[in-house]
């Protein structure tokens, strides 16, 4: 997301003519995208970062999963 949002930026002042940018050429814009593309699509899956982020989600759901249902026990004595 951090690569997105201001490529995403900069594209817009680039298509508003905002003062420096105006003058920029567009393969600042091409450049970035495509290098937002091989992040995406392979260097972080290379560098296992994808599934870094998968695990932190699926452990915390499976938390509070524990966390309901331990709740849920206590409650019934």
């Amino acid at each position: 997301m951090l690569l997105i949002i201001p490529l995403f930026l900069l594209l817009v002042l680039k298509l508003a003519e905002v003062s420096v940018f105006a003058a920029m050429s567009w393969w600042w814009i091409i450049g970035g995208a495509i290098f937002a593309f091989l992040w995406f699509e392979f260097f972080e899956r290379m560098l296992g970062l994808d599934k870094r982020k998968d695990d932190a989600h699926f452990e915390k759901i499976k938390a509070e999963r524990l966390k309901r249902t331990f709740e849920k026990k206590v409650g019934r004595r």
